[in-house]
């Protein structure tokens, strides 16, 4: 029986999904995708899961695609096709209804950094080195980084990491924006289940249509992701969660969201 390179965890309501390859320190290629694709598609079909935490096993989060495994296929269809369905997983999960949480572990270099990019919050080891090397390869980011990354950090530094390659450090991935906060790399999973569970408490349903208005309105002109945001919030105001929420502030005791 073949082992899948994704190992999904789940405590609660919080799901945990770790690249367990960390003999190539957790190289991306084609089985990956596909088992990230299977873990994404048991996660969205249960209800109960209303966080994901991404990490990896070993020294790296996820240290770049598998070059070796890429350079052993020659032929513009494969290249074609590897970067369709990469392009598809990290768009998946960027716009999955349920929020996520990356635990950089170790190692985010190339496709590392750009499934970082993808997520929505993101914690740091103090160990962790982050970059996009592909330039040094002949290459540059091919998996939505060059986009992702000069929208979401100032254009002269994203230009500054991919045309030059150079790793960055876990600080100064928080300075310039990259990631949240740094953490001691012992303490790491403990804080992304904290953060996790912190997540879990709040309303899903909000959670998602939130998410949904971020994720649209930042591919639209401010009027439209106006108009974008406010039938989301009619969507929330209407919902049972709201009536909870408004309810259990008014009686002064903690909420109790469902999701509906």
């Amino acid at each position: 029986m073949t082992t899948s390179p994704i190992k999904i965890t789940v405590d609660g309501s919080v799901a945990t999904l770790t690249i367990d390859r960390p003999e190539t320190l957790n190289a991306l290629n084609t089985e990956v995708v596909a088992a990230y694709n299977a873990a994404l598609d048991r996660i969205e079909a249960d209800p109960s899961i209303r966080v994901v935490i991404f990490t990896g096993e070993g020294r790296a989060f996820i240290a770049g695609g598998d070059i070796a495994d890429l350079s052993s296929r020659q032929g513009l269809a494969h290249y074609q096709q590897f970067a369709e369905d990469i392009h598809r997983l990290f768009r998946r999960i960027e716009m999955l209804d349920k929020p996520t949480v990356g635990a950089v572990n170790g190692f985010a270099l190339g496709g590392g950094t750009e499934l970082l990019l993808a997520l929505d919050l993101r914690l740091v080891s103090d160990k962790a080195k982050l970059g996009l090397p592909e330039i040094n390869l002949g290459l540059f980011p091919g998996a939505g980084g060059s986009q992702r990354l000069i929208r979401q950090v100032p254009s002269c530094r994203a230009r500054e990491l991919m045309y030059l390659g150079d790793m960055i450090s876990a600080e100064e991935a928080v300075r310039i924006g990259l990631a949240n906060r740094v953490v001691a790399h012992e303490a790491l999973m403990d804080e992304a289940r904290a953060l996790a569970g912190r997540l879990a408490e709040k309303s899903p349903l909000v959670l998602k249509l939130l998410k949904r208005a971020l994720v649209d309105g930042a591919d639209m002109p401010l009027s439209a992701a106006i108009r974008h945001e406010q039938a989301m919030i009619g969507l929330v105001l209407d919902s049972r969660d709201a009536h909870e929420g408004c309810a259990a502030f008014l009686e002064k005791r903690p909420a109790h969201f469902t999701g509906e």
